[in-house]
């Protein structure tokens, strides 16, 4: 193939610049042996967006390497002196998970802002993606930064930006870091650190994170009443091994069963296909040591420990995997249900989930009258509106269907550590009440509604795969499509556009909502289906959303197979 002119052109810039020789090597490597790799390396500069940066690890503009990592960070220092001008002190925290070149990364970006007369907090030793959010105000810094990328594959690695207030950067933050970053020429970036101005932190941080996470317990007393809990735990090579198995323990739980194969922190995950708990093959050795001792729950989160999977036993017996929208569903309900019995609720608090989580969530707040604020997709739009309603409303939980749940505010981000603690707590309440994590879920189906969402992934590598996704958005936003499966479709919802059309009335109205890629169908059966690229993986994403009624446990498979 033909390399294109720009390509050529910033590759050869890594040739002849101030990078070191192992870099260069690479690409003279590609220059003259792998031009398809070449251009995937090159053909872009990496994406800083809402979140900060997520590639592949590698050589090149669109990887994430030093040089990235460093144009990101400086860009970051840059927009950090400016926004916090009247500031004696701008400080940043920075921790990392597991993965290749995380520490590095890390270090990295430390140097880089020390350099540039920032203090630093840098974390002595991997931990989880919630207790940087935490430290940030803690420590009350102006940014934070994380290097990892969740539970993308081990090819990956990323670059996560906090601001002061815990939560991910949103607009104009994102926007105003990248026109730094795009100010910047690789050749001015000093890597020499300041070490008088890099803190280490550790174990100060643990304890006053747990000792704020073990406050969101509801019932203590069912922990002690069930304190022979049989739990396992598996951290899928990642951070959570730092505070769960701590954590669950003093809540009071005595049997933690870890998988000890997946115990240690190994960038390759050597076990997994990938170290996501929303894949089912990713929780197969916790499912085998639950059948071993007959657990009553099972536990795994992903690298950073921002997700957490769970698995309970069914009716007949067998372990069962909970998606993240009855995972959310599940604590909404116990969260809402002891502070109701409490006396803990007020006309101020309020529940927050992204549009395409399940509503459901909405149905059992709507039973407790707590309003339900949706927002899009992504974690850090709920931390924008606990940044919005900080003082005057009261945040009670958030929840997403890709497995991420806070209780609380003490972080401002998804948290599987103190999510799974509370989780274990449920099962210990259920079972204080003769019932499973299981049965909980049923009585909640049988209460409500049975909701049923899955969730399809089409993954579309490298530039192609980019322009595929583009013209697949382009085919559902432009042409109208008036049924699905023999179904009418009703409505659609454009959120880039800002619009609603209903087809039942011909009507189109504005849809009073942020602008971001995602179609939504509303089916006459009551069927929803949303789609959305990824914005941190090459994929294009379907939700699928069904519902019907469950009078009893007992049809619960019937209803199932019919949603199916």
């Amino acid at each position: 193939m033909a390399i294109k002119e720009d390509v050529l052109r910033k590759a050869q810039k890594w040739l002849i610049g101030n990078f070191d020789e192992e870099t260069k090597l690479e690409v003279k490597r590609m220059l003259e042996e792998d031009e398809q790799l070449l251009e995937d390396s090159f053909y872009k500069d990496l994406q800083f967006g809402t979140g900060g940066l997520r590639g592949k690890i590698g050589v090149g503009t669109n990887r994430m390497n030093i040089y990235t990592v460093g144009r990101a960070t400086l860009g970051l220092a840059n927009y950090l002196k400016e926004f916090f001008a009247d500031r004696e002190k701008i400080s940043v925290a920075i921790a990392f998970d597991s993965r290749h070149n995380s520490q590095l990364f890390a270090q990295t970006a430390a140097n880089i802002l020390s350099n540039n007369d920032i203090h630093v907090y840098l974390f002595d030793e991997l931990r989880p993606t919630p207790e940087l959010s935490f430290a940030i105000r803690e420590l009350k810094c102006q940014a934070g930064i994380v290097i990892t990328a969740s539970h993308n594959p081990k090819e990956y690695n990323g670059y996560k930006v906090y601001w002061e207030d815990g939560a991910q950067i949103i607009s104009p933050h994102d926007k105003n870091i990248l026109s730094h970053m795009q100010r910047i020429d690789y050749e001015k970036i000093s890597f020499t650190p300041d070490e008088s101005k890099i803190t280490i932190i550790g174990k100060e941080i643990d304890d006053k994170y747990i000792s704020k996470a073990k406050k969101i317990s509801l019932s203590p007393a069912a922990i002690q009443d069930n304190k022979d809990l049989k739990i396992v735990y598996t951290p899928l090579h990642g951070t959570g091994i730092k505070l769960l198995p701590r954590m669950l323990k003093e809540m009071g739980f005595e049997n933690i069963y870890i998988v000890e194969e997946q115990a240690v922190p190994d960038g390759d995950f050597p076990t997994v296909k990938s170290p996501n708990p929303e894949n089912p093959e990713a929780m197969e050795l916790a499912l085998r040591k639950a059948r071993e001792i007959d657990a009553d729950l099972v536990l795994a989160t992903d690298p950073d420990a921002d997700r957490v999977g769970v698995a309970v036993k069914t009716i007949e017996g067998h372990y069962q995997l909970l998606n993240g929208n009855q995972v959310g569903s599940i604590i909404t309900y116990y969260v809402l249900k002891l502070r109701n019995q409490q006396g803990l609720l007020t006309s101020n608090d309020f529940i927050a989930k992204t549009i395409v989580t399940t509503d459901l969530i909405k149905d059992i707040a709507s039973s407790f009258n707590i309003p339900v604020f949706e927002t899009l997709t992504g974690f850090k739009y709920i931390g924008a509106l606990i940044r919005e309603y900080e003082g005057r409303k009261r945040f009670i939980l958030g929840a997403e269907e890709s497995y991420g749940y806070l209780v609380s505010d003490f972080v401002r981000d998804k948290d599987a550590i103190s999510s799974a603690a509370i989780i274990a707590e449920i099962t210990a309440w259920a079972k204080l009440n003769g019932m499973s994590l299981f049965d909980l879920l049923l009585d909640i189906y049988k209460r409500y509604a049975f909701y049923y969402e899955q969730l399809v992934n089409i993954v579309k590598e490298g530039k192609q795969g980019e322009l595929e996704i583009s013209q697949m958005m382009d085919n559902f936003r432009y042409n109208e499509i008036k049924e699905i499966n023999g179904v009418r479709v009703i409505r659609k919802r454009d959120y880039l556009k800002g619009q609603v059309v209903d087809y039942q009335v011909n009507n189109m109205q504005s849809l009073d909502f942020p602008q971001s890629n995602v179609i939504q169908f509303d089916l006459e059966d009551g069927t929803r289906i949303s789609v959305r690229p990824s914005g941190t993986e090459p994929k294009i994403k379907f939700y699928f959303s069904v519902k019907t009624n469950l009078s009893s446990n007992e049809e619960f498979n019937q209803r199932l197979e019919q949603l199916i």
